[in-house]
């Protein structure tokens, strides 16, 4: 298998895309390149055998939660007003958009995180992130484990 740059990935992508929304730092930077590769290994957009959709496998049910319970929060008008300036005027509207958008996506894939009440763990602790990963972003429904295999992908994150 054959995926992204994981170096390009984090410095062209994650890094812009966390700066630009106010929501980056090393921490957030590491554990969204990390989830990335958990949940798709930087080649995959869409979930064989389940709704997952973009390189973060985001659920369009999670998707729109967030559209719904938190960015419609009037304390939440200027992240809203954010996400919907980085939609593609040019790909189908709503959890497509996790396809499509590199830079919608990571920024979606930051608000689960963000909205959940747990602080992010530290940024060079490869294991505390792989459980924040499974913790909010996996849940206890998701397949994946913290196990050595995904602590070693956050490590490679934390090393890119």
């Amino acid at each position: 298998m054959s995926g992204l740059d994981l170096g390009q990935f984090k410095s062209e992508i994650v890094v812009p895309v966390l700066a630009s929304i106010g929501l980056g730092g090393a921490a957030a930077v590491n554990l969204l390149t990390g989830t990335a590769l958990a949940e798709s290994g930087l080649y995959a957009l869409r979930q064989r055998n389940g709704p997952a959709l973009g390189l973060w496998q985001m659920e369009p049910f999670t998707h729109d939660d967030i559209w719904a319970t938190f960015l419609s929060a009037p304390r939440q008008s200027g992240l809203k007003t954010m996400m919907l300036a980085m939609l593609a005027r040019d790909a189908s509207g709503g959890s497509d958009q996790l396809i499509a958008n590199l830079r919608y996506a990571c920024a979606m894939a930051r608000l689960k995180y963000y909205r959940a009440p747990e602080q992010l763990p530290a940024a060079d602790d490869a294991r505390a992130q792989a459980r924040v990963w499974k913790q909010i972003y996996n849940t206890s429904l998701g397949a994946g484990t913290p196990d050595p295999q995904h602590v070693a992908l956050f490590q490679q994150a934390i090393e890119a």
